[in-house]
């Protein structure tokens, strides 16, 4: 591969290393949520390009414009993951709306859309507040929200990430 010209050679290292860093940042959104065998095949791909890029590097005069395409396919590759990740929604989420006057009404309304909420009375600066909890595929988590924005756009809103749920009423 050494015989490809220079500005050839300058992006292949960049797209290499572009599509190994974003295999990663796609390996480890499956190793956190446990997707074995994805995570496996992922790890393969990534390592094989991973190797592939580097030879490039270290084969050629490693110059300033090899070491910027390499570090350019990394940056560019991290972005990219993150938005694969995105898009790719996987997993699942647990948003936690936090409403001062409209927590029945959210949870009747979330509810009448397929929803499981569990309601919790809780009190805060300004007196009683109900705590709703939601426990969703993150692609369904901008219908929540936007649900929630039409009913109580004043609502305090967290989204975290969780395995998923077992047991009780779910919307999958």
């Amino acid at each position: 591969m050494t015989s490809l010209p220079f500005w050839m050679t300058l992006g292949l290292i960049f797209i290499l290393r572009l599509i190994s860093v974003a295999l990663g940042s796609l390996r480890m959104l499956m190793v956190f949520r446990g997707y074995r065998a994805a995570s496996w095949f992922i790890s393969l791909g990534e390592s094989l390009i991973f190797i592939i890029a580097v030879q490039q590097v270290l084969t050629g005069s490693v110059g300033l414009w090899e070491k910027l395409a390499y570090a350019a396919g990394y940056a560019t590759g991290t972005i990219l993951g993150m938005w694969l990740e995105e898009r790719l929604a996987l997993g699942y989420s647990n948003v936690r709306i936090i409403s001062s006057r409209q927590g029945p009404r959210l949870a009747h309304i979330l509810r009448s859309e397929g929803f499981a909420i569990t309601e919790i009375p809780g009190r805060g600066l300004e007196g009683t507040v109900g705590v709703l909890e939601c426990a969703v595929p993150r692609k369904q988590v901008p219908e929540v929200l936007r649900l929630v924005q039409q009913i109580d756009p004043q609502a305090f809103i967290t989204i975290e990430e969780i395995r998923p749920p077992m047991r009780g009423h779910f919307r999958a």
